[in-house]
C-alpha cells in the first residue's frame, strides 16, 4: 500500500505547506522559515527489530521510503541508496557499553556526506523529470562544503556556489571544495561560517533573483536532514539486545542539523533515551535549556572544533517548534517551547579546546583510539553524562558518541596533542597534488549578488 503524501510546513508559519519535492528543491520556506513535515510516520517494534538484519542501504530504504512515500518509485528510490551508500559506518567499542560511530569513511572522510550523496541524487532525480536546472547555494564551516562539493559535482543539472569563512576553514577542507571545479564554484568570504550564513539566506529572500532557481544544500533544507536520521537507525540496530533497548547518543553540535536528524528518528519510533547536545565554547544552546533565554554569539568563536564555530544555528529554529515553540530566522523566539520538555530530552555539555586536546590524549592512551576535535567533544559529552549519574547502573546502558570527521583531516591538531599524523583515507591521498580555484570576496553581498546574477542568469 502507498504511502499518504506527507506535506511540510515552515517553522515560521507563514508560507504555504509543500510537498517534499517542492520542499527539497526550494530549500528555504519563501516566509524565511525552516520545513518540517506536519507528521511522522512511525515504525513499529518489529519494523525496528527488522532493522539488526539489513544493510545501511537497505535501512536508508526504509526510512526514506517512509517519509517521502509516493513522490518517488520505490525501484528508483532503491537505486539511489545503493549508489549513495557504498561505504562502511564503523561502530567501535571503547569499553563496556560505550561506543563511537564513525562517520568518516565515505569520499570526503565527513559525516556529511551520509546527507550530501543522497540528497544530491534526489534532487537530480527530480529535476531530470522535468529537464529542470537547479542553482545550489551553500555556506559551509568546513565539511559541508567538501561533501556537497563531492556530491554535486558533474550533476548535470544542478551548479553549486559554496561560501566558507576564509581563515577558519583546514588547507584539507578548503582543498575538498576547491579542487573540484567543472560545475562547483567556490567562494572564501572575509568574515564568519554566521556571515556567510546570513549572506546565503539574504540571497535565498532577494525577489531581485526570482529569476534564478537557488536552492541550499546546507541543514537549512529538508533534504539533508531526512537522510542523517538513518545513521540512528543504523547504529541502534547494530548494538541493542532486545527492542525496548534504549540509547543515549552524544552529537557534536554547531548548526544543529545532526542533531535535528536524530530528533526526526526519535519521532519516528527510534527508542532514544536522551541526546546529549555537546557544543564547543559555542554554547548558546546549552545557555538556552540553562536560563530559558537565547542569546546569539556574534561573533562566533574560533575553536578547534571547526565546523561547530556557530553562534546562531539556523535548526535552532525547527527544534523550537518541534516543541511547540517559534523562532524566527534572526533568532527571536516569537512563541516560547516547552523548555521543561527539553531540558528532559536533552543533556547540554559546552567544551572547552582545552577539554577537547585532553580528551583526545586520554582515550588514546586508555584505548588507543585516535579521535579528532568534533568526535572528542562528544566523548567528552559523555563523560560528563556519565558524571550525572543519571542512571542506577550506567554500565548497562548504550552510549554511542558520533564522531564526524576522519582524524586525518586535522593533522596539526593530532601532531600537537599526541605526535601523531594519521593515516590519509584513500579519498584524501591524492588531493594535495591537485590545483585549486577559488574566488575571494569581502563580506559584502552586493558582491554575491553580483557574481550570481553574471554566471547564472540566463
Amino acid at each position: 500500500m502507498k504511502n499518504s503524501i506527507i506535506k511540510y510546513y515552515s517553522t515560521n508559519r507563514k508560507a504555504p505547506e509543500v510537498t517534499f519535492r517542492e520542499a527539497l528543491l526550494e530549500g528555504l520556506a519563501p516566509d524565511g522559515g525552516l520545513y518540517l513535515p506536519d507528521s511522522i510516520p512511525v515504525f513499529s517494534k518489529k519494523e525496528l527489530w527488522s532493522f539488526s538484519g539489513k544493510e545501511y542501504h537497505e535501512i536508508a530504504f526504509e526510512v526514506l521510503n517512509r517519509i517521502i512515500g509516493n513522490e518517488i518509485n520505490k525501484d528508483d528510490l532503491i537505486k539511489l541508496c545503493l549508489d549513495s551508500y557504498d561505504f562502511a559506518v564503523p561502530l567501535e567499542k571503547v569499553y563496556s557499553r560505550n561506543y563511537i560511530m564513525r562517520l568518516d569513511e565515505g569520499p570526503t572522510a565527513s559525516f556529511k556526506d551520509f546527507a550530501a550523496r543522497m540528497m544530491s541524487r534526489l534532487m537530480q532525480h527530480f529535476l531530470a523529470l522535468n529537464d529542470q536546472h537547479l542553482v545550489i547555494l551553500t555556506a559551509t564551516s568546513g565539511d559541508t562544503g567538501s561533501a556537497v562539493a563531492n556530491a554535486f559535482c558533474g550533476m548535470p543539472n544542478i551548479d553549486v556556489v559554496i561560501l566558507f569563512p576564509k581563515d577558519e576553514v583546514t588547507v584539507m577542507q578548503r582543498k575538498q571544495m576547491t579542487t573540484l571545479q567543472n560545475n562547483i564554484s567556490v567562494i572564501a568570504i572575509d568574515g564568519k561560517f554566521d556571515d556567510c550564513q546570513k549572506l546565503a539566506k539574504t540571497a535565498f529572500m532577494d525577489q531581485s533573483l526570482s529569476l534564478i532557481p537557488l536552492s541550499s544544500a546546507n541543514s537549512i533544507n529538508i533534504g539533508r536532514l531526512i537522510p542523517q536520521s538513518v545513521y540512528y537507525f543504523y547504529a541502534w540496530s547494530k548494538l541493542v539486545a532486545t527492542v525496548d533497548d534504549k540509547v543515549v547518543f552524544s552529537v557534536p553540535s554547531g548548526n544543529f542539523g545532526n542533531l535535528m536528524g536524530g530528533v526526526i528518528a526519535r519521532q519516528m519510533g527510534l527508542p532514544v533515551a536522551q541526546f546529549i547536545i555537546s557544543t564547543n565554547d559555542n554554547n548558546e544552546v546549552p545557555e538556552l535549556l540553562r536560563t530559558g533565554r537565547y542569546s546569539k554569539i556574534d561573533p562566533s568563536k574560533n575553536c578547534i572544533s571547526s565546523a561547530m564555530n556557530v553562534g546562531h544555528p539556523s535548526n535552532l529554529a525547527r527544534i523550537i517548534a518541534i516543541y511547540g515553540g517559534i523562532m524566527d530566522e534572526n533568532g527571536i523566539i516569537i512563541k516560547e517551547p516547552d523548555i521543561e520538555r527539553m531540558r528532559n530530552d536533552f543533556f547540554p555539555v559546552s567544551v572547552t579546546d582545552e577539554e577537547t586536546r585532553t580528551t583526545i590524549s586520554d582515550i588514546y592512551r586508555k584505548h588507543k583510539i585516535i579521535m579528532e576535535p568534533h568526535g572528542a567533544v562528544a566523548w567528552f559529552g559523555i563523560r560528563e553524562y556519565l558524571k550525572k549519574e543519571r542512571y542506577l547502573k550506567p554500565e548497562s546502558q548504550l552510549y554511542i558518541a558520533l564522531e564526524t570527521a576522519h582524524p586525518a583531516k586535522f593533522p596539526e591538531e593530532l601532531q600537537k596533542v599526541l605526535n601523531i599524523n594519521p593515516a590519509l583515507p584513500c579519498s584524501l591521498e591524492s588531493i594535495s597534488e591537485k590545483s585549486e580555484k577559488y574566488h575571494t570576496f569581502e563580506n559584502s553581498y552586493g558582491l554575491l549578488k553580483d557574481f550570481i546574477l553574471k554566471n547564472y542568469l540566463h
